[in-house]
């Protein structure tokens, strides 16, 4: 009877690699997780003091500018810098730092691809963008925590969508093979040609070795007793006063056994190979850590062509190794197996990183690529669409009918300003005050803010669409309540004049990323042919090109809604003159006349 192989305790997941090697990666902790997060957590927040004491100090200091320009300005930049912070650190870090960030780096995390390959700019934006479920409620991440210990690859929801998992890169010490046992004082017997135990058996048999000093000498002789006794067949050649000499001796002669290449009597095939392997080729892969180590502290460049080149041959090599390794042990979880793997799955992460982004990869990207998503998805952005102006319409009407029902749809401030925008029409101060100094704040601020609406509305996708549907059917029902009032008051040309420059666009984006949101729960609900799974990474990579769209006109809506809406003295004729300009415009993109792309090849939504 044979002892089992020790379990570890980590969890871990295979990935198959181009050269048909099959290594495993271990799936990161929660806990590893987040104290990674909580270093992250430190860095923006002190880079954003740092930039916001830095930005105050310096137009406290500038002269020649008004100083309710100046703080205008420094306000908008503080707000800018904290989105940019709070949405674009990881984004950024993950995609342009081959799925690190600082905190990632300093707990010996990465973020790969299923596969195994190097996460994309898409997949980052994807799993991160999902945060704003990942963390409820609040910024507590229960969502998340719960999702990372359900997952069997410690897959948070953001990881689901986009395809990835996050793991744990730490290596292991190299397997000493060569040098006798250091657990008894006997001496070592001569090399044999075979060795007596099972890895398992001497696996137990090291344990032992390795724990005996710490055990008090009657418990270490009953345990010692007790080991002699399940091995008596390997320990009939040795004679000593106490079962813990014997085992002394046959614990140093297995030893250099293994170290000298020597298969055991009970292994066949292949698996009488794996001793030979370890003691034959342990240098090599010792020189090629080394070699591992310094390419990931200074890149694939750093070695040189030349060095490239050897080190592409010797990632090959090893990698038939650790395949012929894996067969030896029979699948078992063998040191020397984890040590190879870990360092098969270190080049392999390196060689196969995405190249880096281009300028011009961004602008086909814009240009091309996501118009081309926009008319592909068209059926889920019209649903979105009749999910935000048909409650729009049923709202605005009844609020026509019966202004007392606008008490349950809008807040006091809206009712306030509905009151007050009688006596603005009237002295034709416009919709809102214009204090034009701080135009950019008020541009900035509305540009953030739908910007945070559009992800919810694409990341709301994954509770099967329902928060998706319900943001856009609160949004459209306060948007009609709100022209309703201003109709019934005789004054909705005061609102439209205010909403027009800006509306077409911020509309049309609003709908896009409700189809964003359509696509990831038509992958849940509908996936048809495909696994949920793969539905859900598929229409992930997809909805993306959507929120980048919607974003995209999202800053220019929020900077139109910031600079040009609130001009009082623009007559009516002008603003739907920049709306319908917008709207041509808009078209022009979304048909492929930028991309210079044919006429829209439309794909099911699911």
């Amino acid at each position: 009877m044979t002892a089992p192989a020790p379990a570890r305790l980590s969890n871990t997941v295979e990935v198959e690699t181009p050269e048909l090697v099959v290594l495993s990666y271990t799936i990161a902790g929660v806990g590893s997780r987040a104290y990674a997060a909580i270093i992250d957590y430190t860095i923006c927040f002190i880079a954003v003091l740092a930039a916001d004491i830095g930005i105050t100090v310096f137009f406290a200091k500038t002269g020649g500018l008004v100083r309710n320009a100046s703080a205008s300005l420094a306000i908008s930049m503080i707000v800018l810098i904290q989105f940019a912070v709070l949405w674009g650190y990881y984004v950024l870090f993950e995609a342009l730092a081959d799925g690190r960030t600082p905190g990632k780096r300093l707990q010996r995390l990465r973020v790969v691809r299923d596969g195994g390959y190097s996460v994309t700019f898409g997949a980052s934006a994807v799993r991160n963008l999902m945060r704003i479920v990942d963390m409820q409620p609040i910024v507590l991440y229960g969502v998340g925590m719960l999702s990372v210990l359900i997952s069997k690859s410690g897959k948070r929801l953001g990881d689901m969508a986009a395809g990835t998992i996050v793991v744990k890169e730490d290596f292991v010490r190299q397997p000493a093979v060569a040098e006798p046992a250091g657990g008894f004082s006997d001496t070592a017997q001569p090399p044999r040609l075979h060795a007596a135990l099972s890895a398992a058996e001497f696996d137990l048999l090291e344990r032992f070795s390795q724990r005996q000093r710490d055990l008090d000498p009657e418990r270490r002789a009953l345990i010692a007793a007790q080991l002699a006794q399940r091995l008596a067949p390997a320990l009939a050649e040795y004679t000593g006063a106490t079962p813990a000499g014997r085992l002394g001796r046959l614990y140093n002669a297995e030893r250099a056994a293994r170290a000298a290449g020597s298969a055991s009597r009970h292994d066949t095939g292949a698996a009488r190979e794996r001793h030979a392997i370890v003691a034959r080729e342990s240098k090599r892969w010792a020189g090629f850590a080394a070699k591992l180590a310094e390419a990931q502290r200074k890149g694939l460049k750093g070695l040189g062509e030349d060095g490239v080149r050897e080190f592409v041959a010797e990632y090959r090599d090893l990698a038939s190794d650790l395949a012929r390794l894996r067969t030896a042990s029979k699948g078992g979880e063998v040191d020397e197996v984890f040590y190879l793997n870990r360092l098969v799955a270190g080049a392999h992460n390196l060689l196969y990183r995405r190249r880096a982004i281009r300028p011009q990869d961004i602008a086909r990207f814009m240009l091309v690529d996501v118009p081309a998503e926009i008319r592909a998805s068209a059926l889920p952005i019209l649903l979105a669409a009749a999910l935000l102006f048909g409650p729009a319409a049923i709202a605005g009407t009844a609020v026509l009918r019966d202004p007392s029902v606008a008490e349950a749809f809008l807040p006091p401030g809206m009712l306030d300003r509905a009151e007050n925008g009688v006596r603005r029409a009237k002295s034709g101060d416009g919709y809102i005050e214009d204090p034009q100094l701080f135009r950019p704040v008020m541009a900035t601020s509305i540009v953030t803010n739908n910007v945070q609406v559009v992800i919810a509305a694409f990341a709301f996708g994954v509770t099967a669409g329902l928060l998706t549907v319900y943001l856009l059917v609160s949004n459209g029902i306060s948007l009609g309540a709100v022209f309703g009032l201003y109709g019934s008051k005789g004054i909705a040309s005061l609102l439209l004049a205010f909403v027009a420059p800006h509306g077409v666009l911020e509309l049309t984006a609003i709908c896009i990323s409700g189809g964003a949101g359509f696509l990831l729960a038509a992958a849940l609900l509908i996936p048809g042919e495909r696994t949920r799974r793969r539905a859900l990474i598929e229409n992930g990579r997809r909805a993306i090109k959507l929120v980048a769209g919607a974003a995209l006109l999202l800053l220019i809506a929020g900077t139109l809604e910031g600079m040009v809406s609130p001009i009082p003295w623009w007559p009516l004729e002008w603003k739907l003159g920049v709306s319908a300009l917008t709207a041509i415009l808009l078209y022009a993109y979304v048909r492929g006349v930028a991309g210079g792309t044919g006429a829209p090849t439309a794909r099911p939504a699911t």
